[in-house]
């Protein structure tokens, strides 16, 4: 049933990005959107659903469920007790923002 929901997603993702009104605000999200994306794939890599990680963290799965939504920004200790859920490690990094015009 999860690949299938999995796989349902994909395709709806796919079909979204075909939209121009939606790839902008996708790319004016992407800092929120690549946060969520990140713990659903440690969630999902270590084959846990979110009620496993809310009790690996003493939680609730609703709790875990916003912090996947994207729509708030957690604290880092809260990103480290779900990396340690997770069996994952929590690494923070500083890029320089991609650039819609070229600089050359």
């Amino acid at each position: 049933m999860k690949e299938k929901e999995s796989l349902l997603a994909k395709d709806a993702f796919a079909e979204w990005r075909l939209d121009p009104a939606y790839v902008v605000a996708y790319n004016e999200l992407e800092e929120e959107f690549a946060l969520a994306e990140a713990l659903i794939r440690a969630r999902a890599e270590a084959s846990m659903t979110q009620e496993d990680v809310a009790k690996a963290m003493g939680t609730t799965q609703a709790a875990i469920a916003r912090l996947e939504s994207g729509r708030s920004m957690p604290s880092t200790r809260t990103l480290q007790r779900f990396a340690e859920a997770t069996g994952t490690k929590l690494r923070i990094r500083f890029e320089k923002p991609k650039s819609s015009r070229s600089t050359s």
